[in-house]
């Protein structure tokens, strides 16, 4: 094969010859919401044991000082910050997530173009379009992997290192043969296993790991470092091992459509997102019937994540075990008409109401068979059946902040204003913050947003 047909290379051309300007505006204001709702996550995130853990050792490291670590104010080498902010935003599961396969790259693509971006004094329209290309090709590559790379036991995050590789050789200004050398080496550099993920806090240091290992395989190209440009498609390469399909669809119909606005979901509520439509069908239900918990006989849920066997356990005590539980999720929305942010706290989570609920949660043992081979696109039902025998049910097939239903500022803005306060920033930095990230595509704003995010 030769080397402008292997994949790495046709993924690079793309991604260094198309223009800022060639963007839709609505790619360019989904990555200002990415960007919002990350800040949002990190606040969140920040005084997690995790995020403390890595701040810590990259901040006793210290380093060239390129770039901030949000609100600490330290600055740090650009792979050290991208890691660090990383960590907390993926820390606090209140970040983003891909309809297809339950994949961050909002926060990677977020938080290493931030990084970079301050060190060198991009422009805001730049770091957006790395944004976007970076999410794109993170995208096509984790389409091609779902389900196979989870069925093998791997996490998203083999595949979000590709955003941050791409994000960070756009914004260095890689050549179509060095970018796709950035591709080539962050193909190799990271496996992150999914039952660890699901079950423990290496969820956020995977988000870590793509964030640094984007980066420096962006750097390393930069500087000549060179790998195999055949990796993605070679017999025993990425997309073999991990199980890859519809591999044409990776190159086909680039720029016709945009992953950032079919794909991307901001969580407006925190936890693993496939389990979002359901809990807003439940909630649904339950203010349909005007349901009082203390008189539900059963609630049975048909839900699309069923045939990946992701449900969870009830009866959780801690933010990792909450963040996977679908009966949590379930239990909570009925009783509570809604689930958010506070559902985190060790408070609701041994709230005997909601603990009752869950005991009475049943799964549908004969769900609907899925339309496609992406079941994290398809949601849920909840059907409430009441003790007096009255039944209600609802269906949600996508959830609010997602690209199918749209994403509103007003959401977004809502959860910024939310989570933001957990850091302890001033109300006037939280505005005015806030503000530069909805006009992000103006001046050089990353240095500015890292002062306005700085508590010292």
């Amino acid at each position: 094969m030769s080397k402008d047909k292997r994949l790495a290379v046709q993924l690079a051309a793309f991604s260094t010859d198309i223009e800022a300007a060639r963007l839709p505006a609505e790619a360019i204001e989904r990555a200002k919401m990415s960007l919002a709702s990350t800040v949002a996550s990190t606040a969140m995130g920040q005084d997690i044991a995790s995020a403390r853990i890595i701040r810590n050792l990259d901040l006793q490291n210290g380093g060239v000082p390129d770039a901030t670590v949000w609100f600490v104010g330290t600055k740090l080498p650009t792979v050290a910050a991208a890691r660090v902010n990383a960590v907390a935003s993926d820390a606090a599961a209140s970040d983003d997530s891909d309809l297809r396969s339950i994949a961050h790259i909002g926060t990677i693509v977020s938080t290493t173009s931030i990084a970079l971006g301050e060190k060198l004094g991009s422009s805001g329209i730049d770091m957006l379009a790395a944004m976007v290309i970076g999410y794109e090709i993170a995208g096509r590559i984790d389409e091609a992997l779902t389900p196979g790379r989870m069925q093998r036991g791997f996490h998203g995050s083999v595949s979000t290192v590709f955003g941050g590789a791409i994000a960070a050789g756009r914004l260095l200004g890689l050549n179509t043969l060095q970018m796709a050398h950035a591709i080539a080496l962050a193909a190799t550099s990271i496996g992150g296993m999914a039952i660890s993920a699901d079950t423990s806090c290496a969820r956020e240091y995977h988000a870590g790991c793509s964030a640094a290992v984007g980066v420096q395989a962006a750097l390393a190209a930069q500087a000549g470092f060179e790998g195999e440009l055949g990796v993605l498609d070679h017999p025993r390469g990425f997309l073999a091992a991990m199980g890859g399909q519809a591999i044409e669809d990776i190159t086909r119909d680039f720029g016709v459509s945009w992953d950032i606005v079919t794909d991307m979901a901001i969580k407006l509520m925190p936890g693993a997102h496939p389990f979002h439509a359901t809990a807003e069908a439940a909630s649904d239900a339950a203010r349909l019937g005007h349901v009082d918990p203390r008189e539900v006989e059963s609630v049975t849920i048909s839900s699309s994540v069923q045939w990946t066997k992701f449900k969870g356990e009830p009866h959780p005590r801690n933010l990792v075990d909450a963040a996977h539980s679908l009966f949590y999720f379930v239990a909570a929305s009925i009783a509570d008409g809604r689930f958010s942010w506070e559902h985190m706290t060790p408070t609701k989570m041994a709230d005997p109401v909601i603990a009752a609920l869950q005991d009475k949660v049943t799964f549908d043992p004969n769900p609907a068979p899925l339309p496609d081979r992406f079941p994290h696109r398809h949601g849920g039902t909840v059907i409430i059946r009441m003790k007096n025998g009255d039944e209600f049910r609802s269906t949600c097939k996508a959830p609010r902040g997602s690209g199918p239903r749209g994403v509103e500022w007003n959401d977004v803005e809502a959860k910024y204003r939310a989570l933001v306060p957990l850091s302890g920033l001033p109300g006037e930095r939280i505005e005015k913050s806030l503000a530069l990230i909805r006009g992000f595509e103006g001046g050089r704003p990353a240095a500015k947003l890292a002062s306005l995010l700085n508590l010292s």
